[in-house]
């Protein structure tokens, strides 16, 4: 398949995920059926910020410049993809990445996010025949010539053991973090809920923890963030705010909360869904100098860094742990 038909077909899949197809919709109820985090609200902002950011053709075709891919892969390889399920289709990028570049994508699909790319996949097949080939669904990936694997740290010794033999790309955990100065527009800290709570929480790119000046005021903060108490409505997260929150008052841990999220200080990056930690910082070049090393990072939200609302909008060319995806699979 030519790479322009393949252009074609990735902008026509962004304009089939915006659409009321019957089939799409199906799709996204059984995403929700087989994972509860996966809400409505979720699933639809998943799927613009893909569509947004990924599947535009001046975006696909800035790619195709910058990296010189070739009109025809001549030699294409096999490449297996192990996709996670933290948050709604977290896996698109890869399978975009092999896809664009002339390659065979072997997709497994996470257990807890299935339906929408199996539903996706299934429609490049109606469209375009030759797509059969190219895309796959496996349950084992056997006799690949790359991986790009994607899991905890826990599953990312499993991936360096079984497909250290192959050209790969294994992602372990990763959190976000944002850092405060303390003159923040309510706006922006309306925008800095959105990187805390959209997903619950769930995905790398999340904000988890902040480094707020000594003697910050929450309060502000914890006012802006109200605009999503409604998600204490959802059960699951419930469930994990008022387990978190009787640890915090058994332990006798100094706490503060809107009702919806738990503030507690904290040195690690990593917290549980429904509490976020924060740590005070007296120069803000300790702060940067402890982050630059820090490789559990996935970005920083902040002024001079990403901005705030920003974090779950990845552009196409954010690749996931600052592995360059594209570079990798066209130097096969």
């Amino acid at each position: 398949m030519k790479l322009q038909e393949r252009i074609e077909l990735l902008n026509k899949l962004g304009s089939y995920m915006l659409s009321d197809d019957e089939a799409w919709q199906v799709a996204k109820r059984k995403a929700h059926a087989d994972n509860s985090w996966f809400t409505d609200e979720f699933v639809d902002l998943s799927i613009q910020n893909i569509v947004r950011n990924y599947l535009q053709v001046d975006a696909l075709e800035k790619l195709v410049k910058y990296y010189l891919i070739p009109e025809e892969n001549k030699q294409p390889k096999t490449v297996g993809i192990v996709m996670a399920g933290n948050i709604p289709l977290v896996g698109f990028h890869d399978f975009l990445a092999v896809f664009l570049t002339g390659h065979i994508a072997a997709i497994k699909p996470s257990s807890k996010d299935t339906a929408l790319i199996k539903q996706l996949i299934t429609q490049l097949w109606e469209w375009n025949a030759a797509t059969e080939e190219l895309v796959v669904l496996r349950d084992l990936l056997k006799n690949c010539d790359a991986y790009i694997a994607t899991g905890s740290d826990n599953s990312a010794r499993y991936f360096e053991a079984y497909f250290s033999k192959y050209p790969n790309i294994i992602r372990k955990n990763r959190t976000s973090v944002a850092i405060l100065d303390g003159n923040e527009t309510e706006n922006e800290l309306a925008k800095l809920g959105d990187d805390a709570y959209q997903f619950f929480g769930l995905g790398c790119r999340n904000v988890t923890q902040l480094y707020v000046p000594r003697n910050y005021d929450f309060k502000p903060l914890l006012d802006a963030f109200s605009k999503y108490n409604y998600l204490i409505n959802h059960n699951k997260y419930k469930n994990n705010y008022d387990y978190n929150l009787a640890v915090q008052i058994i332990n006798n841990h100094y706490y503060m909360t809107n009702g919806s999220i738990l503030m507690v200080e904290n040195p690690s990056p990593f917290s549980p869904i429904a509490q976020l930690h924060y740590q005070f910082y007296d120069h803000l070049d300790e702060v940067e100098n402890k982050l630059n090393s820090n490789n559990a990072i996935q970005c920083v939200v902040g002024k001079n860094h990403i901005a705030f609302g920003e974090a779950q909008c990845p552009s196409i060319t954010d690749f996931a742990d600052g592995v360059d995806t594209i570079d990798f699979l066209v130097r096969l």
